[in-house]
């Protein structure tokens, strides 16, 4: 039995792609295609179903991802290669493969609904589990092994820089506490934890006041912003000259990563004033959109999900 779940911008994702996907279909033997966050494998099944031929490459660190997407894409048998490793290794995934080149790259980022649902993986406050937070079990350190290592002044910096979090130092002290003390063994007791740490009148807004904390562990435990770092730039190489990386961004760390690269890769290097670009110095890429895109409010209602989501896309124009 394949698990269901709702792919955030589906349509959209497709028609931001096609045009380079059908490019390629035109010009070249075979055309292929990055999911670069394959999840439960619904981009990547829509895409197969939409163009026949094309070949979808899914990368996913998470080996229990990676055995549903094989159930929901069966259909569609050989025209699925899965290579189970973090999105920096793009380069190594082509290799692996023997591909020069892809059409296009999709990232999904972020904690998938798959995880968040599972509430053993650790990756929820509303849930009671083991604070584990690994996207993949098979490597790395725990959540818990963070909370129970880490020196204070570690602590307090993973919860500003991932988390945001103005209340870092109070909620490092306490985390220290419980952890002298066994206090800290579960996701409940860190959620707790957080709550009794932030002053009762800074709790009232904002929703959940453990959501921060639980995003910043996440973030270092799978070192999320620094593959990212890695990621694009290997992306935008990997791509074929009119192909296109189109990401989905849920939280503002990762979306000024991906804005800071793409704008830097669409703005032409020749000195402001002058008629025309000077040589080798015109941009190679440029934005498919301007600026970035939200879902859409009726998508809002059937996946809440999409509420936080920014959507950007580049094309690349030159080699």
């Amino acid at each position: 039995m394949t698990q269901q779940h709702i792919p955030v911008a589906l349509d959209r994702c497709i028609e931001l792609l096609t045009p380079a996907i059908e490019f390629s279909l035109q010009h070249h033997d075979a055309t292929y295609v990055i999911d670069a966050t394959l999840g439960l494998g619904g981009h990547t099944r829509a895409l197969l179903a939409r163009f026949p031929t094309l070949i979808v490459i899914g990368i996913d660190r998470d080996e229990r991802a990676i055995e549903l997407a094989r159930k929901n894409v069966e259909p569609f048998g050989d025209r699925l290669l899965i290579s189970h490793t973090t999105y920096d290794q793009i380069e190594e995934v082509l290799l692996e493969h023997n591909i020069a080149e892809v059409a296009g790259i999709l990232f999904d980022l972020g904690v998938s609904s798959m995880q968040l649902d599972d509430g053993e993986r650790g990756f929820a406050y509303s849930h009671d589990a083991p604070l584990d937070m690994r996207m993949d079990q098979s490597t790395g350190l725990t959540a818990l092994e963070v909370l129970n290592t880490y020196e204070h002044g570690a602590l307090v910096r993973i919860l500003r820089m991932y988390g945001e979090e103005k209340f870092a130092p109070r909620i490092a002290d306490f985390i220290i506490e419980a952890r002298n003390e066994g206090r800290l063994n579960s996701t409940k007791d860190l959620a707790e934890l957080v709550k009794n740490a932030i002053p009762a009148a800074a709790r009232r807004t904002g929703g959940n006041p453990a959501k921060r904390t639980f995003q910043a562990l996440r973030i270092e435990v799978n070192q999320e912003l620094s593959i990212l770092e890695a990621a694009i730039p290997a992306a935008l190489k990997a791509i074929a000259v009119h192909g296109r990386v189109v990401v989905m961004a849920y939280q503002s760390l990762e979306d000024k990563i991906v804005k800071s690269y793409f704008s830097e890769i669409t703005e032409s290097k020749t000195p402001r004033g002058l008629p025309v670009d000077l040589p080798d110095s015109a941009a190679k890429y440029v934005l498919v959109m301007r600026g970035s895109e939200a879902a859409s409010e009726a998508e809002i209602v059937i996946n809440p999900r999409a509420q936080s989501m920014r959507l950007r896309a580049v094309e690349r124009l030159a080699a």
